[in-house]
């Protein structure tokens, strides 16, 4: 894997080692159809996922909103005042993102798409090879994002899911529950564990 910028000069929460796997999954994806992150944040999934498209000639839909997740918010664990744009009154990590997306010579194969999950997965009907999951991590977006996006993924497509914890001590349970919501429902098979990253293949 041979990426044009330092990973460690990008904000994120992506572990090396799935880094790693979720860009194999998503060179092995690429070439069947356009893939689509759940969660952009300032680009380093999309870095990944998006050298994978690069050296595929396909292409990655990166959605998010932009304002943080819940545990960015100010007086949140998470929270990182750098993001914060005072004339907004808000997080803004878009132009992180961005910044991430130009300089990794990425900008013809990932297409940042700016609002709500939820109001975007009304309205799309394009099939995925590749879906990442890795947005709000409260049950109501978490499971949000399972009921839009996953009846999206085309058979023998790949669902990532990241920060899932099966022990409550190690994390948040809401990603946890969309993972296993997505074996109980007979329409996925898990095919690999990298730390926190769950990749499933859609039968």
């Amino acid at each position: 894997m041979q990426l044009a910028i330092d990973p460690a000069t990008v904000k994120g929460f992506l572990d090396p080692a799935e880094a790693r796997a979720l860009h194999d999954a998503a060179l092995a994806a690429s070439p069947n159809g356009p893939m689509l992150e759940v969660g952009g944040y300032c680009g380093l999934s999309a870095l990944h996922i998006g050298t994978a498209a690069k050296a595929a000639g396909g292409l990655l839909y990166s959605l998010d909103h932009h304002r943080g997740s819940e545990e960015n918010q100010p007086g949140w664990e998470w929270h990182d005042p750098e993001l914060w744009d005072p004339q907004a009154g808000a997080l803004d990590t878009l132009p992180h993102f961005r910044r991430t997306i130009r300089q990794a010579g990425l900008e013809e194969h990932v297409v940042a798409l700016v609002g709500r999950s939820d109001v975007v997965a009304r309205h799309w009907a394009t099939p995925l090879a590749l879906l990442f999951i890795d947005g709000g991590h409260t049950m109501a977006a978490a499971l949000a994002d399972w009921r839009g996006w996953s009846p999206h993924v085309m058979p023998g497509g790949t669902l990532a899911i990241h920060d899932v914890f099966p022990d409550p001590a190690d994390g948040g349970r809401p990603p946890y529950e969309v993972y296993a919501r997505a074996l109980a429902s007979g329409l996925f098979e898990e095919t690999a564990a990298v730390r926190s990253l769950r990749l499933l293949r859609r039968l």
